[in-house]
């Protein structure tokens, strides 16, 4: 169990990141990549890596390169993951800030690494921070990202847009303790530890520096955080895999779009962030059962999520969502 202290000053800094970070999607999905773990959830993107593996070239190297970097359900270096203030960045500029680690973090980390057993890729010399090990390393998690998560990006983004949303929604109606209770049951709020289910008994301070909440679609059942108690606290937690999904009849769904009340439901979504079949229906002025139909048609097209939270059903709109909504208007 991993129990997480905050003080008063860290209740008033807890934040949530309102995108997956790349560099922690990158880490998740390797490690996904060594199990059969999540099966509907994760074998679709396995069969496509697997695919692409099979051809050889650079993103089969790459892929062999960082798995000896991140070994399954053992440590892995903090400097592969590094914090960033407000929120995750994109990918490139997570990659140079990987290039950017001090020399004394990554001889600290690639001899922790070491001791675990493994044998790591340019070990002795990107411990040293050797110029080309470090661009070895660069091009691989490029190449990696681009071969392996781009083509996956709008459903990992959806995922966790949905999720951030109304984790939001509960921040805004309920306070922190309301936030803190989503994440039941890998993580119980007893005032004032976080109890994390976590695979070792770790105890970490936050010491007034805040917790940064870090939505992730490869994160599997339970949350991870850095081991480096001295770096920024930031704890990574699975989002619900299942809004991601979208029906393969979509295009066909879509055609059904063009009536009024679906487009009026889908832009007051858009409006809300989050909202319940009962606010969207006040916002279009349509029944309750008519705006539940309707709303069900775009869920079916993809073009947003639903997700049952108490008597309520929240409502969220997904990247597709949004990207038919600025087609309209442009």
């Amino acid at each position: 169990m991993l129990r997480i202290h905050f003080t008063g000053q860290d209740l008033e800094n807890i934040r949530i990141a309102r995108s997956p970070d790349p560099l922690w999607e990158i880490i998740c999905s390797i490690c996904r990549l060594q199990t059969k773990e999540g099966p509907l959830a994760f074998d679709p993107w396995r069969r496509m890596v697997h695919e692409r593996l099979r051809r050889g070239g650079a993103p089969r190297r790459a892929a062999l390169a960082l798995r000896t970097l991140v070994p399954y359900a053992t440590y892995f270096p903090d400097f592969l993951t590094p914090p960033v203030e407000g929120g995750s960045i994109g990918v490139a500029a997570g990659i140079d800030r990987v290039l950017s680690t001090p020399p004394r973090q990554l001889r600290s980390e690639m001899a922790l690494l070491a001791a675990s057993g493994e044998k790591p890729f340019a070990g002795a010399a990107l411990a040293l921070g050797d110029v080309e090990a470090l661009r070895l390393l660069g091009d691989g998690l490029r190449t990696y990202h681009e071969a392996f998560l781009a083509p996956a990006w709008d459903r990992i983004g959806s995922a966790a847009g949905a999720d951030v949303s109304w984790r939001s929604r509960a921040l805004v109606t309920g306070g922190t303790r309301a936030l803190l209770d989503t994440f039941r049951p890998m993580a119980v709020w007893r005032p004032p530890v976080l109890e994390v289910d976590y695979p070792v008994e770790r105890d970490l301070h936050l010491e007034g520096r805040g917790l940064l909440l870090v939505p992730s679609y490869f994160c599997w059942r339970r949350p991870i955080t850095l081991v480096d108690e001295g770096l920024r606290p930031v704890l990574v937690y699975p989002v619900d895999k299942a809004v991601a999904s979208v029906s393969p009849d979509a295009p066909t769904e879509l055609a059904r779009l063009l009536g009024s009340t679906r487009a009026s439901l889908l832009y007051e979504t858009a409006v809300h962030d989050c909202a319940t079949t009962t606010e969207l229906a006040a916002a279009v002025n349509v029944s309750l059962p008519s705006a539940s139909q309707q709303l069900t048609v775009l869920r079916e097209a993809g073009l947003l999520t639903s997700r049952r939270d108490g008597k309520h059903v929240l409502h969220t709109i997904t990247l597709l969502g949004r990207r038919l909504l600025e087609g309209r208007c442009g």
